[in-house]
């Protein structure tokens, strides 16, 4: 009797997600289990560990069939204030990777993907408030076609060749564990770091303007909740919407001005306000509650507590 491998590979393992991510992997499934990848590397990830460029099918397909690989968490991506500014590499990564992903997975059995989609597939014929689940997806931005490329192609490589596609429209994912890495809801963890320094933040988007947000610790739960659910829990084979927050600058502003009595914001709108326009106020995540059980714990204020927290932990273990 053949002895069943269940090794997992998380492509973007240095990413904002993956950096959590993959911990939380490990803590699962056993550190021998996992292999992380990134285009380079970080000593962190002191276990398996390999360098992959996702676009390149063949290094792909190579580690899958090392580590006999079952799951693959894709995670490789160009946000979207960098996706703007090179739209073909933005495609190239965020789309071809992928599909890369999905062809593998159908010539070499893996039995689960997991596929990170955003509310940034969401567009003008969207309402804005409370967005549904089944809303038009026009996106303004490379990175949200990009990414309703993707939750296309999940749904076809689910039902013509049943491949296990799971997916999540993050909202804008605020934690204490890594940078800013480029995207329009990146604001929300730069002014956590700048409070913390004693500087002055240069917001660029406009005090009011408000937009989905989660906790790390809620979307790692989100992930793992989804992965972890009986395949005929998982309804939607594009992607679920999620949610757990909304907020403006200036409401996160205030909640961490009560740690911090004397920091001080500026507005200083850019280019990026114009995406933010374009992306839902609020979502309705109320397929995930219904489906597989999603339930955020945290909220802005216990949010702003444990980043305020963590962040002063490190600066002080840093000095």
């Amino acid at each position: 009797m053949a002895i069943e491998i269940n090794n997992i590979l998380v492509i973007g393992a240095n990413g904002q997600i993956g950096s959590v991510l993959t911990p939380a992997l490990e803590n699962t499934f056993g550190k021998k289990c996992i292999i992380a990848s990134d285009i380079y590397y970080k000593d962190k990830f002191v276990n398996n560990f390999e360098i992959l460029d996702a676009t390149d099918y063949h290094a792909l397909e190579k580690i899958v069939k090392k580590y006999r690989i079952s799951q693959i968490y894709h995670l490789a991506a160009i946000l979207s204030a960098k996706a703007e500014r090179s739209p073909r590499e933005a495609w190239e990564v965020n789309v071809n990777s992928f599909f890369n992903v999905l062809e593998v997975s159908r010539k070499h059995n893996i039995k689960k993907v997991f596929y990170p989609s955003s509310i940034a597939v969401f567009g003008s014929h969207a309402d804005l408030d409370q967005t549904c689940q089944f809303s038009s997806l026009n996106p303004s931005t490379i990175y949200g076609a990009s990414k309703v490329a993707g939750e296309n192609l999940a749904q076809y490589y689910y039902s013509k060749y049943n491949i296990d596609v799971r997916s999540l429209r993050y909202p804008g994912i605020i934690g204490y564990q890594s940078l800013p890495g480029g995207g329009t809801t990146d604001y929300a963890v730069d002014i956590y770091h700048k409070a913390i320094s004693g500087e002055v933040f240069d917001c660029f988007l406009e005090k009011d303007s408000s937009l989905p947000m989660i906790f790390m610790d809620d979307a790692i739960k989100a992930t793992l909740q989804l992965m972890n659910a009986e395949s005929e829990s998982v309804k939607i084979r594009t992607s679920y919407n999620l949610s757990s927050m909304t907020f403006s600058p200036e409401e996160v502003f205030l909640s961490i001005k009560k740690y911090y009595p004397e920091f001080k914001i500026n507005y200083k709108p850019d280019f990026r306000q114009e995406i933010a326009n374009s992306w839902p106020r609020s979502i309705d995540d109320s397929r995930a509650r219904e489906d597989w059980g999603w339930s955020p714990d945290f909220d802005l204020q216990s949010m702003t507590e444990v980043m305020i927290n963590n962040l002063r932990k490190k600066r002080y273990e840093s000095a």
